[in-house]
Formats: structure tokens, C-alpha cells, sequence
């Protein structure tokens, strides 16, 4: 009996032994990837993103909780980081050292990866008095957070309306802070820049009714003709609760940026683990519907990693390399 329960139990280690040494996976480097916060569309796609650059490109990718673009681009900077979400008109303020980014100066310090979606400037209220844009002017509006990119496409949608921070009672907050601000009536209307739907602005509208206001016409000609990065939008009927409506607005990209320092062959393989596997990302996020080549490929303002131009290359797309180039 004794040798019996010897054997057994010489078995089961040795099957411990083997799980906790296949579990012990050794990957060839490990990055932190940069997202933003936890009810915006950056954290919860950038877990999936990272879920399969760690399965396709044998990196172990760490999706993080951030303040959103500008902090990724810095912290990729700062050597942190060595991925990060940001949007396309925030990268543009990094790379040339504007707006966001005029007192920190301009950084060369990460290169594109692939633009993912796209990011929709979405305006939201439960005031029946509010009705358009210019009706913002004395009321209490969530901007973002200070020198974030939902703060510079509140400004450009603000001042295509003809109004100013001095018009409004500015708020600095995040989307989450924002959603709890507009359940307690603590302000009266929030910008939400993020792929739609965006959980936060889906919760309110099916708890509290929040509507959402249309950016459209004159006011969207004047914000596209005044700066360019940005492209007009419908958010299509349905895609909250209770919209029963089109929704006209404006929208940046979503893009994903990678150290420039990165190994060629490996960022070469982070972009194949994402867009060789749309189909299964789609069934994860509904944001992975909008993963194209010819989107990934539409940067032009910021140069794109060798690694990554080598695996578009091999797809029939070319982009640029070069500091200070262009596409041909």
C-alpha cells in the first residue's frame, strides 16, 4: 500500500510539475501598452489587442489603465511604455510639438503602428434646454481632462460655434467622472471622444436617457476647413438606447503607436497578430468591424515603424518611413 500511495503521489507531481512549467511561457520581449480609462473604448479593445500579441507574436503585452493619449505618447517618450492608443490630431501635436504639447516640446520617440478605428466626437446632455452647441453657452460642460485630447476637440467644436471657455463653466473630467457629473446633475453636458458605442454614454442612456447632439452642417464645414485631421461621421440610428436617430458629427482616428526603438521584426509581427486576425478581433469587439489595411495605412502627418511598413508592404500598401517625408 505504502508503495502504492508513493507512485500516486510521485504522479501527481510530476503532472504539476509539467502544468506549471507549459504555463510558464517564455516570450521574447514584454511591452506595456499604454490605454486610457477604464469606461473609454482604448481600455477595453486595447485588452483584446494585447490578448492577441501575446498569443500571434509571442510578446507579452500589458494593457494599462491611462489619462489617454498625450500620457502615452509621453510615456513611450520616457521609455515606460512601449505601445500606446492615441488619437490621430494629439500624435500630430506630439510629433510637431503643438497645442498639447507646446511647452513639452516635440518628440520623435515613437513611430505608428496601424490607425484601428474611429474615434467619434460624441456631445452629450440630459438637459431638454439644450439642443444644439451654441446652447452650451453659461451651462456647465465636461471638456476632458486638462490638455487632453477630448479637451482640444471640445475647443475646436466650441470655437466653430463661435464660443469660448469663457462662455461655458468648463469641467475637467474624465468619462468616468463625467458619466457620474451628468447622473447627479452636477453638470449639464459632456464631450465623449471615443469609438461609439462607448459604454459609458450606453449606461447613462439606458439608466438616465442621455441624448446626443448633432454636430452638423455649417458648424461641422467650419470645424473640417479649420482643421483638417478631423472627418465627418453618422453615428447610425440604434447604437444607443433610445437614439432613434442619425447622429451627424466629427471623428479622428484611433491609431497605435509603437516605440521607434522597437525591434523591426517583432513590430513587423505585432501588426500581422493584429490584422491577420480581424475576423476573430470583431467577435471579441464590435471595434475590430473597422480594422482595414487601407484605414491602418491612412497616416500621413507621422511616420509609420519600419516594422510595421514592411508587413503593409507585403499587402500592397505603402507608407511612410521617413521624418519628415511622404507617402508616393
Amino acid at each position: 500500500m505504502r508503495k502504492k500511495w508513493l507512485r500516486a503521489c510521485g504522479l501527481v507531481l510530476c503532472l504539476l510539475l509539467a502544468l506549471t512549467l507549459g504555463g510558464c511561457r517564455q516570450y521574447r520581449a514584454r511591452m506595456m501598452f499604454g490605454t486610457g480609462g477604464t469606461a473609454g473604448t482604448y481600455y477595453s479593445y486595447g485588452g483584446v489587442l494585447a490578448q492577441y500579441m501575446k498569443d500571434y507574436a509571442d510578446v507579452r503585452v500589458t494593457a494599462v489603465s491611462t489619462g489617454g493619449s498625450k500620457v502615452n505618447i509621453q510615456s513611450i517618450q520616457d521609455g515606460d511604455f512601449q505601445l500606446g492608443f492615441t488619437q490621430s490630431d494629439v500624435m500630430t501635436y506630439g510629433w510637431n510639438g503643438t497645442r498639447a504639447f507646446e511647452k513639452d516640446g516635440a518628440t520623435h520617440d515613437f513611430r505608428v503602428l496601424g490607425c484601428v478605428y474611429a474615434e467619434t466626437v460624441q456631445l452629450i446632455t440630459m438637459d431638454k434646454n439644450i439642443n444644439s452647441v451654441a446652447d452650451l453657452k453659461g451651462k456647465s460642460v465636461s471638456i476632458g481632462e486638462a490638455g487632453s485630447g477630448v479637451y482640444f476637440n471640445a475647443l475646436d467644436v466650441l470655437e466653430g460655434a463661435g464660443l469660448s471657455l469663457d462662455d461655458i463653466k468648463p469641467q475637467y473630467q474624465s468619462f468616468e467622472d463625467s458619466k457620474e457629473s451628468l447622473k447627479d446633475g452636477k453638470i449639464d453636458a459632456a464631450f465623449i471622444v471615443a469609438g461609439a458605442p462607448t459604454s459609458a454614454i450606453t449606461e447613462l442612456a439606458t439608466t438616465n436617457g442621455v441624448r446626443l447632439l448633432n454636430i452638423d452642417k455649417d458648424l461641422r464645414d467650419r470645424i473640417l476647413e479649420k482643421c483638417p485631421y478631423y472627418e465627418a461621421l453618422e453615428i447610425p440610428a440604434g447604437t444607443y438606447p433610445g437614439q432613434d436617430e442619425p447622429v451627424e458629427t466629427i471623428t479622428v482616428e484611433a491609431t497605435v503607436i509603437v516605440s521607434a526603438a522597437a525591434d523591426k521584426e517583432m513590430v513587423h509581427d505585432l501588426t500581422a497578430a493584429i490584422f491577420d486576425h480581424s475576423e476573430e478581433i470583431a467577435e471579441e469587439n464590435a471595434k475590430g468591424e473597422e480594422l482595414s489595411l487601407e484605414t491602418a495605412t491612412s497616416i500621413t502627418t507621422v511616420p509609420y515603424h519600419e516594422g510595421a511598413a514592411q508587413y503593409y508592404a507585403e499587402h500592397g500598401y505603402t507608407v511612410n518611413t521617413e521624418e519628415g517625408g511622404s507617402v508616393q
